[in-house]
């Protein structure tokens, strides 16, 4: 409980620095009622990427995860072959709004995990850490890949 608290503590105060420094690709802010998040983000948007993603990955960092981004809005599904470690799968609107969560995907499970319809964006975090941090539907992504005028959060 000290440990998921103190998670939530980094990655809130980091977020705050967040309005004051603009947005970068390695970066994915969220914010909702009730809180922030700031999280260094590598970036999937090819399908070699996207087909690799966190897979042979023994950790991941609380304050690290992958973000894969599409072209165009689109019907998304996930697994977690070769995935060594849970994973907790944040889908996001074209308006950058969270569209569903997918919490705690089991590492190495060949299940399809289908995102909403029109996902443009999916982050990967740490299994359990979007329910830790009180992170959920809702909740708006600003990130400089997203459309900025119907960004609810732009970076400008």
């Amino acid at each position: 409980m000290i440990r998921a608290a103190a998670v939530t503590l980094v990655l809130c105060a980091t977020a705050g620095a967040a309005r004051a420094e603009g947005c970068s690709d390695a970066r994915a802010d969220f914010r909702w009622a009730g809180g922030q998040a700031r999280f260094a983000v590598e970036i999937a948007d090819d399908d070699a990427e996207r087909a690799k993603g966190l897979m042979f990955r023994p950790r991941l960092s609380p304050g690290a995860g992958m973000l894969f981004i599409y072209d165009r809005p689109q019907t998304v599904a996930f697994w977690m072959k070769n995935t060594l470690i849970p994973l907790d799968m944040v889908f996001i609107g074209a308006d950058g709004r969270v569209n569903g969560i997918h919490a705690d995907a089991v590492p190495g499970d060949l299940t399809q995990i289908p995102g909403p319809p029109e996902t443009l964006m999916v982050l990967e975090i740490g299994g359990g850490l979007a329910r830790r941090l009180g992170l959920a539907e809702g909740a708006e992504l600003r990130h400089p890949r997203l459309d900025q005028a119907a960004a609810l959060w732009p970076c400008g």
